[in-house]
């Protein structure tokens, strides 16, 4: 049966999506061309050279978050991601907070994305003598002169956005792959620049680093993953949504993991695993970009920085698709105005919760710009921060329904040694969140726990204060599809389908 929103709350997505499509804003919101180009040097400022082994310890932690979505996904379709997920399996007024939470991270990490493609792209101007002795704010220009694009983008019809997403981000990631295979094929035939070899000490701890020193490492990786479930609100727009949407969502994490274990080794390797070549590899300003110009060819570095740049729109224009999807969900429930849970007649998207979302990331970028006359870089970095550390909330809400949802629940429906799964999966958020707020950080990142604490505590007050909204969202979450409470013998969720096979 087809999902059926109640009709007066704005009229039902259109299901249109195949498996590649939905695919595209999960590998567009992970931006693997673009996390690979900066979120290494986080890990090797801890690890030293062991930075694909940091990573190869994330993707394992990473998979277990996916188990999560796939078995969640196999039951229900909904376009608020965790907001339907939790609301099902936690109640609505978890729902409602987990959803609220992961609209803060799209919505920040489109202020990251956008901002990191206004670096690259001044970068980019500055070296081509287009746009030299750049003022300061010459990035945040740029950023505003993206969102414009991602606004047209978000509120087209889905398919082609997506299909732009996966193209954008598709050929990034081809040029990063070949440049890597070009720097390993120079490594391995001993005429690498520096007389750089492949060294396999890059999967092994140095001496002298502690297990909380690696772990800390491990969670850079783990944040290079983040988004890698946007698929998950796509689930109405998707014609096999509980076949589609989880192989989206794995196949993603799967490739992520391959993905950045292989590069981030031909990163180390071609800057050297020596503690020249670890210091080299953290002062670089676009990894890739620096060893594709050593390596290969001068232009290489342009072309490189030019791809970032666009992997960085693509994944602002994938947050503010995942962004819009939750708050029309949100509010065509009743929790947000009425007018954001509508859909635009001719495009047949939600456009006026595209303008809402879009509009908030220019808003920060602009307080930051004018207000607090914060450098690019800054903003960039406080933004993930904040979305990381929300974002984290959000999956731990997930993990405990699928748990509460597979294993106790009445029903069972998956072997029972699998509650090992998201109960690992829980010890990880847990750790990581420890991680990030533990020693507290000092000056300015002393504010980035502390606005996302205000974020979900903003949540926390939304359910609060209106309690019969809320009660509205968990009424019109029970009639969507899957999406039941108990039936008459307890036997779990009514309509919850078992899982589709992978």
């Amino acid at each position: 049966m087809a999902h059926q929103p109640v009709p007066q709350q704005g009229g039902t997505l259109r299901r249109e999506l195949k498996m590649w499509e939905a695919i595209g804003i999960s590998l567009a919101l992970m931006a693997p061309s673009m996390a690979a180009n900066i979120n290494p040097q986080g890990t090797a400022g801890t690890v030293g050279r062991a930075v694909p082994l940091a990573f190869a310890l994330a993707t394992v932690g990473v998979l277990l978050i996916a188990y999560t979505f796939v078995r969640l996904c196999q039951r229900f379709h909904h376009a608020g991601s965790v907001y339907g997920f939790v609301g099902a399996t936690l109640g609505p007024r978890a729902g409602v907070v987990a959803g609220f939470g992961l609209l803060g991270t799209y919505i920040f990490y489109g202020v990251v994305t956008s901002t990191a493609a206004g670096i690259f792209g001044a970068t980019f101007l500055d070296s081509l003598g287009i746009w030299t002795h750049q003022p300061g704010w010459a990035p945040f220009l740029i950023s505003a002169i993206a969102l414009l694009g991602v606004f047209y983008l978000a509120i087209s019809p889905v398919r082609g956005g997506t299909r732009i997403l996966l193209a954008i981000e598709g050929v990034t990631v081809v040029l990063i792959l070949i440049v890597s295979v070009v720097i390993l094929v120079r490594l391995l035939a001993g005429n690498a620049p520096g007389g750089h070899t492949v060294d396999f000490s890059v999967f092994s701890v140095p001496s002298g680093t502690g297990a909380s020193a690696v772990f800390l490492g491990v969670v850079f990786g783990f944040l290079s993953f983040a988004g890698f479930e946007a698929a998950a609100t796509l689930g109405e727009e998707a014609k096999e949504p509980r076949k589609d949407i989880p192989r989206a969502i794995l196949g993603t994490a799967i490739f992520g993991g391959i993905y950045f274990v292989f590069v981030t080794a031909v990163e180390m390797w071609g800057f050297g695993t020596d503690q020249k070549g670890v210091e080299a590899f953290i002062a670089s300003g676009s990894l890739l970009g620096d060893l594709g110009s050593a390596y290969v060819a001068s232009w290489v570095g342009d072309v490189i920085t030019i791809g970032a740049a666009i992997s960085a729109f693509g994944c602002a224009l994938a947050c503010a698709v995942g962004a819009s999807r939750l708050l029309f969900a949100l509010s065509r429930d009743g929790v947000g105005a009425a007018s954001l849970g509508t859909l635009s007649p001719t495009r047949g998207t939600p456009a006026r919760a595209a303008a809402a979302v879009v509009g908030a990331m220019y808003a920060i970028i602009a307080v930051a710009w004018f207000v607090l006359r914060a450098k690019p870089f800054d903003l960039f970095v406080a933004s993930g921060t904040i979305g990381t550390l929300i974002l984290l909330v959000a999956y731990a809400l997930a993990t405990i329904g699928a748990a509460r949802l597979l294993f106790f629940s009445g029903q069972r429906v998956v072997a029972a040694w699998e509650v090992v799964i998201p109960g690992l999966a829980l010890l990880l958020l847990g750790y990581t969140l420890f991680r990030n707020v533990w020693p507290y950080p000092s000056a300015a990142a002393a504010w980035y726990p502390a606005l996302a604490a205000a974020w979900l505590v903003v949540a926390v007050l939304l359910v609060l204060a209106r309690p019969a909204a809320t009660r509205r969202a968990g009424e019109l979450l029970t009639a969507d599809e899957g999406l039941r409470p108990a039936g008459p013998d307890g036997r779990g969720p009514v309509g919850a389908q078992p899982e589709a096979a992978l």
